[in-house]
């Protein structure tokens, strides 16, 4: 099974897993440098152009970005709608201090982030590994494969006795277009105390995807019963 960008995979239920297929055109590592060059941009499906397998997955989804749907909320001031957000999703830098602490220990602080939007989704934030304790995550064996970002680690959050398993996830190698998350990782905001610019960040629904939800954004959001296909 093929997910989409910002379907992050919960290895250890085995929702996402499909072990390590070959990755067709997987990019070089990105520097640090294009966190903040401004050049990072929504992604695209042809160049390189696709196998027709990973094109098929890339083409499944319903909404776009282009329109709004009937059911999408009403804006309240300040807010976005993720119903704006594009497919293929696009890269942003976030300059805004992205905060992760887990039972008052620090864990991430970083306004080198880069955030990833999809449509009907709240972004998904990536962390340079330079700004995370590093020495809280243990590697977790498997994997799986998302048709915009490719090949995925996992990592779990380990402090002595305790532990939150597969908690976040890593792109190494990652496909063409996604090259500025190469050096960076990201967390599922669930049992942790998430924040972005000061801003509390919850889950996203249903304990399948990765986005944080902000006060600022407006749903409703893919995850919750019924949005398979949005």
């Amino acid at each position: 099974m093929i997910v989409s960008l910002s379907a992050e995979a919960k290895v250890h239920s085995g929702l996402h897993s499909t072990r390590s297929k070959t990755i067709m055109g997987a990019a070089a590592n990105a520097s640090h440098g294009r966190y903040h060059s401004g050049r990072l941009a929504q992604m695209t499906s042809s160049t390189p152009s696709p196998p027709t397998w990973l094109q098929a997955a890339r083409e499944q989804w319903n909404w776009r970005g282009q329109a709004r749907p009937r059911f999408a909320a009403e804006l309240r001031p300040g807010q976005t709608s993720v119903w704006d957000f594009p497919r293929p999703p696009r890269l942003a830098p976030e300059p805004r201090e992205v905060r992760i602490v887990w039972c008052g220990l620090p864990v991430a602080c970083s306004t080198r982030a880069v955030r990833v939007l999809e449509t009907a989704h709240p972004p998904t934030y990536y962390i340079p590994w330079e700004d995370v304790a590093r020495n809280l995550l243990r590697l977790q064996p498997g994997g799986s494969f998302c048709e915009w970002k490719g090949p995925a680690r996992y990592w779990s959050l380990v402090d002595g006795d305790r532990y939150l398993q597969s908690h976040a996830w890593s792109y190494p190698q990652p496909l063409a277009g996604a090259e500025a998350l190469a050096n960076c990782v990201a967390f599922y905001a669930r049992d942790l105390t998430c924040s972005v610019g000061g801003l509390p960040a919850t889950p996203q629904p249903g304990g399948f995807y990765g986005g944080w939800v902000t006060p600022d954004l407006a749903g409703p959001f893919k995850g919750e019963p019924g949005s398979e296909n949005w």
